[in-house]
């Protein structure tokens, strides 16, 4: 018998069935089957699958969100380089995972709309790693790490565009591999994203 919380065996739960049938086919009944627990323990925890996968995605995914958060409220420390290269990172490994979860939805338009919907009313949805990366590099432009007409909403949009397509185009489930391993593709997207934001006395 498994000995965890029952919390966190509806999470693993979630987490094995999204990744494994989609997050269109998973239903609650489901979840609460493989958790070892009834449908009413799994609502006394969670209002419904929508938040359970803001869940999945936030305890059991790469840490992308408080990533982008830390480095927004305190830039200093490592180089811009170095951090834009972890973020890309933590993004590339972010995607490769929540992708196969969300993908079913696109070929069911109603319950995507509802999933959205639900999404809203959680103040979450795709949009955020986007709009804390732009935040982060907000700040890295105010302390003057990067250039001062530097686009930072095109850049957030330009990095996290690149390391969701890197998931969507070599689908880790479908046996896809990248021609570049995770790190290097992290670093050279670092590298080419930072000769467009520029710095300081450097030629553009």
């Amino acid at each position: 018998m498994d000995q965890k919380p029952t919390r966190v065996r509806i999470i693993d739960a979630a987490r094995d069935l999204m990744l494994s049938i989609g997050l269109a086919r998973t239903t609650t009944k489901e979840i609460a089957k493989a958790a070892g627990c009834s449908e009413a323990a799994l609502y006394k925890h969670f209002t419904g699958k929508e938040e359970l996968f803001v869940t999945v995605l936030q305890e059991r995914l790469p840490k992308l969100g408080p990533l982008l958060a830390e480095l927004a409220a305190d830039p200093g420390g490592a180089s811009v380089e170095e951090n834009l290269t972890e973020i890309a990172r933590q993004a590339a490994l972010f995607y490769e995972k929540s992708f196969p979860m969300a993908a079913s939805l696109y070929a069911e338009p109603r319950l995507k709309r509802r999933h959205e919907e639900a999404m809203r009313e959680m103040g979450t949805g795709p949009h955020k790693p986007i709009e804390g990366l732009d935040a982060y590099l907000r700040a890295e432009r105010t302390a003057g790490r990067i250039g001062p007409d530097a686009d930072t909403y095109a850049a957030a949009s330009l990095l996290l565009g690149a390391c969701a397509q890197r998931a969507f185009a070599y689908d880790m489930t479908a046996g896809g591999r990248p021609p570049q391993p995770l790190d290097e593709f992290a670093a050279g997207l670092a590298r080419t994203l930072l000769r467009g934001l520029g710095t300081p006395g450097a030629p553009h």
